[in-house]
């Protein structure tokens, strides 16, 4: 019996683009299903009764959810092909010490660029940046965190490139200018495949943020 391969999800969300990635990479077959986070489905309420978000994986009726853990999943339950982590129990830790680091930071400090002034935006700015030149030095000059090939931190980190432009915006900065070797990395990352077709155009992220800020009343 064919495995039967929902992925509930949000179009914006890093977290959901890190789910799309690592199906693709893996070449698994999923139906797609759009939530609207305003209205969220009785499925998205039943698959993730505890925090009621997403990205949620439900795979033959289980539900799995937070989006580092499904990558996890997703590696071990198709483990033939592409595999995510690397081999080495050291390195395997590094990678999932870094993208727990990402998610305990970028998250908070890109929000606060766009919904806060003066001095907590200045620091949000601050903190962001030394945040990006920390993984920049992680990166070092391999092409990618996974060493020669896309892996697990790399698919953990760059759907944040989609967000970019609009941190960069709002923040009044650029980060290329900050951290040029790692926006070489995010471009030697859309060059894949499975990855470019898998994230959405930082104008549109852009574009959605301004909508939310109306909706918020943040000027």
């Amino acid at each position: 019996m064919a495995d039967e391969v929902i992925l509930l999800d949000f179009w914006p969300s890093m977290f959901g683009m890190r789910c799309r990635i690592a199906l693709a990479e893996k070449g698994v077959k999923y139906e797609y299903k759009e939530e609207d986070l305003r209205s969220k489905s009785d499925l998205l309420l039943r698959m993730n009764p505890i925090h009621k978000k997403i990205p949620v994986l439900v795979h033959n009726g289980k539900p799995v959810c937070e989006s580092l853990i499904i990558l996890h999943y997703i590696d071990e339950v198709w483990s033939d092909k592409c595999p995510l982590l690397p081999s080495d129990p050291y390195q395997r830790a590094q990678a999932r010490f870094w993208a727990d680091y990402i998610d305990k930071k970028f998250y908070d400090l890109g929000r606060k660029l766009w919904t806060a002034k003066g001095e907590e935006q200045e620091a949000a700015r601050k903190e962001l940046i030394d945040s990006l030149k920390l993984l920049e030095g992680e990166l070092g000059d391999k092409p990618f965190y996974g060493g020669e090939k896309l892996g697990f931190l790399d698919i953990a980190f760059v759907p944040f490139y989609t967000w970019f432009y609009a941190y960069e915006t709002f923040g009044n900065f650029s980060i290329e200018a900050e951290c040029p070797k790692l926006i070489a990395w995010t471009k030697r990352c859309l060059e894949i495949e499975n990855v470019s077709k898998s994230l959405v155009e930082p104008q549109k992220v852009y574009d959605f943020v301004l909508q939310l800020k109306k909706a918020l009343g943040i000027e």
